[in-house]
C-alpha cells in the first residue's frame, strides 16, 4: 500500500517508562500521517500553546527547498526568530550565539528542521536557557558524561523536533556537542530533556541527500546491533531491536534501489524509535566502541551516519575475537539471516560473521567502508584512538576499551 497523507496518528514515543526519574529516552511524543507544517501549527496551538517560537532550520533545506517557507507560513506571527545552519556535530559557541538570542526574544518554543546536529543544537539551548548560561565556558557548568556533575535547573522551553535524518537523536534525553577549542565531543545528560514532539513526515526527507538518509539509518542500525550485543539487555530491549533492525535494513536497501518509496521511508523512521527504544530498555545505558569511536570520529569531518558506516563492523570482529559477546552476536545473525534482502547479498550463512555480514549490507548502501575514504589518516588516527578513552561506551564496550592500544586494534581494521 503506498502511503498517503491523511488522519494523524499520534502516541507516547516510549509509554512504558514507568515512574523512572531520569530516562534515557525522551516521555514525549510522536505524530506522523499528516504533512509537517500542518501537524507543527496544530501542536504550536493546541499541546503547547505557544507565541514565540524559534526555528533552527538546515541551511541544505533553507537554500534548496521550500520547507522553511512552509513551516514559517504554517506558524505565522509565532515565528520570532529563525537560525539557518548549525556546524555538524554542534559547536559549543554556536549553541551559545542562538542561546543568547533567544533569551532576548522571549522565546517560549523552539523547533528544528533538519538533521541531528539541529536536534542535538535545540535540546543543549534549552539547558542552555534554563541555566543563564551566556558564553562557552559556562557550558562547563552543565552535567556531561566525563565531567563533574553539577545540579542545574531543568529546561523549561519545549522542543519539536521536524526530523530528517534517522540518527535518532530526537528521542534521547543526551545532546552531543563539541567544545570548539578541544574539538572534543561532549554529552550532556538529564536534567537535559529531548524533544516534547517529534514529527514524521516520510514525504519531506525526499530532500535529503541520499548520501545522508542512508547512512544516518546506518547510525541507527547501529544502536540495535551495539544494543543486541551488550552484556546489559532486557528481554524488552532485545525485541525491540530485533524488530527495529529488520525494519531498517528492509527499509533503507528499499529507498537506496527507489529514494522516492515513501512506505520504506516511514519504516525506517519507525524503526528508529525502536532502535533508540532498545536502548533505553537496557538494564543500564551499555553500547559498545562503535559508539565510543563514532562520537569522536564526527569532530574530525565525519558525518554522524558514517562514523557507523566505517568502525561498527570492525568493532564486532574485535569483540568477537576476544571471545567478549560470541553468543549475542550470533543474536544478531540470526535476525539479519531472516531477511531476503540479506540473504541475497551473495554471503555464505555457514562462512560468514557479523562483521562480514554488515561490511555486505554497507557496501550495498554504497557507503563508507575505511578511515582513508573520509581523511582521516596518520596522527588523526592517532588522536581519535586517544580520544576514544575519554566517551563513556569506552568502558562498556563487551570488551571494555582501556587503552589506546584496544582502541588502534579496531582501527588498524579500518584504516584503508
Amino acid at each position: 500500500m503506498s502511503f498517503e497523507f491523511g488522519t494523524e496518528v499520534y502516541h507516547q514515543a516510549f509509554p512504558d517508562h514507568g515512574d523512572r526519574p531520569n530516562p534515557a529516552g525522551i516521555r514525549g511524543y510522536i505524530s506522523y500521517g499528516i504533512p509537517f507544517p500542518e501537524a507543527c501549527a496544530k501542536h504550536v496551538d493546541d499541546t503547547f500553546h505557544a507565541t514565540r517560537v524559534y526555528i533552527i532550520a538546515s541551511r541544505t533545506l533553507a537554500e534548496t527547498t521550500s520547507a522553511l517557507e512552509l513551516l514559517k507560513g504554517a506558524l505565522e506571527s509565532k515565528v520570532v526568530g529563525v537560525r539557518v545552519g548549525m556546524t555538524s556535530h554542534t559547536l559549543w559557541s554556536e549553541c551559545v550565539d542562538v542561546t543568547n538570542e533567544c533569551r532576548k526574544l522571549g522565546v517560549d518554543l523552539i523547533v528544528t528542521l533538519g538533521g541531528g546536529s539541529l536536534t542535538d543544537a535545540a535540546k543543549l539551548i534549552a539547558l542552555a536557557l534554563a541555566n543563564d548560561i551566556r558564553t562557552s565556558d559556562d557550558l562547563n557548568k552543565l552535567p556531561a558524561l566525563g565531567k563533574p556533575q553539577a545540579e542545574p535547573n531543568t529546561p523549561e522551553v519545549p522542543i519539536i523536533c521536524i526530523p530528517t535524518t534517522l540518527s535518532g537523536g530526537e528521542y534521547t534525553n543526551y545532546s552531543g556537542a563539541t567544545e570548539d577549542a578541544t574539538r572534543r565531543k561532549y554529552q550532556f545528560g538529564p536534567p537535559l530533556r529531548g524533544p516534547a514532539l517529534v514529527i514524521l513526515d516520510p514525504k519531506l526527507t525526499i530532500t535529503m541527500p541520499d548520501k545522508y538518509w542512508l547512512s544516518t539509518g546506518v547510525r541507527a542500525v547501529d544502536h540495535c546491533v551495539e544494543s543486541l550485543c551488550a552484556l546489559a539487555y532486557t528481554e524488552q530491549s532485545d525485541a525491540d531491536a530485533k524488530t527495529g533492525l529488520k525494519d531498517l535494513v528492509s527499509g533503507l536497501l528499499r529507498c537506496k534501489a527507489d529514494n522516492t518509496d515513501l512506505d520504506a521511508r516511514l519504516l525506517c523512521q519507525l524503526g528508529v524509535v525502536l532502535a533508540i527504544g532498545s536502548v533505553v530498555k537496557q538494564v543500564r545505558p551499555a553500547l559498545g566502541a562503535s559508539h565510543a569511536i563514532g562520537h569522536m570520529l564526527g569532530p574530525l569531518g565525519v558525518g554522524h551516519g558514517e562514523t557507523s558506516c566505517i568502525i561498527l563492523p570492525a568493532v564486532c570482529k574485535f569483540n568477537a575475537a576476544k571471545g567478549a559477546n560470541v553468543d549475542r552476536q550470533t543474536i544478531v545473525l540470526r535476525t539479519l539471516w531472516e531477511l531476503p534482502e540479506v540473504r541475497s547479498l551473495g554471503l555464505h550463512k555457514d562462512t560468514a560473521d557479523l562483521g562480514d555480514v554488515l561490511d555486505a549490507l554497507f557496501r550495498a548502501l554504497g557507503m563508507p567502508r575505511t578511515l582513508k575514504a573520509v581523511g582521516v589518516e596518520g596522527a588523526r588516527v592517532e588522536r581519535l584512538a586517544e580520544n576514544t578513552l575519554h566517551d563513556t561506551f569506552a568502558g562498556t564496550n563487551p570488551y571494555p576499551l582501556k587503552t589506546k592500544e584496544d582502541v588502534m586494534e579496531i582501527l588498524e581494521l579500518v584504516r584503508g
